[in-house]
């Protein structure tokens, strides 16, 4: 008894390659054995791809969309993070798998169309966005902005 309780203290992943080598011994039946296992096991790298538009929505009276405007999305519990500018529209479109994510957008822009001139900063997030095969893979994020004018 003593020695099958060490072996919950196993890591999982040696867990399953015991349990896979114990269920390819040929101890009969149909597909066993070695030989059996390498047969009846399939991989395939097909991964379902969506893409999901981010769309950033400034504040009234302060600018246009534009070009260029960094986001960021985060893959939520993985490492990975995703970075695109925006268009002309303000918007930008990620190639991801199906997820849970986080976008975010910080970005400054210097208004000089007008005699007295301001810096914009820009911040927002988006959490919790979807991303299925199944639905419209849309997100809006809604910018706050704080400005400063700018003596030159």
């Amino acid at each position: 008894m003593k020695q099958f309780m060490n072996i919950l203290k196993i890591p999982i992943r040696l867990k399953f390659l015991l349990l896979t080598i114990l269920t390819a011994l040929p101890w009969g039946g149909a597909g066993s054995g070695i030989l059996g296992l390498l047969t009846s096991c399939s991989y395939s790298e097909d991964l379902d791809l969506c893409t999901l538009t981010v769309q950033l929505v400034y504040p009234e009276n302060t600018i246009e969309p534009y070009a260029g405007a960094r986001v960021e999305l985060k893959a939520i519990g993985h490492n990975a993070i995703f970075v695109d500018s925006t268009d002309a529209r303000g918007a930008t479109r990620f190639t991801v798998t199906p997820g849970i994510y986080e976008a975010s957008s910080t970005a400054q822009f210097l208004d000089s169309t007008t005699a007295t001139w301001w810096r914009y900063n820009f911040n927002g997030v988006k959490s919790m966005i979807i991303v299925d095969p199944d639905s419209t893979n849309h997100a809006d994020i809604t910018l706050k902005s704080s400005r400063k004018r700018v003596i030159h």
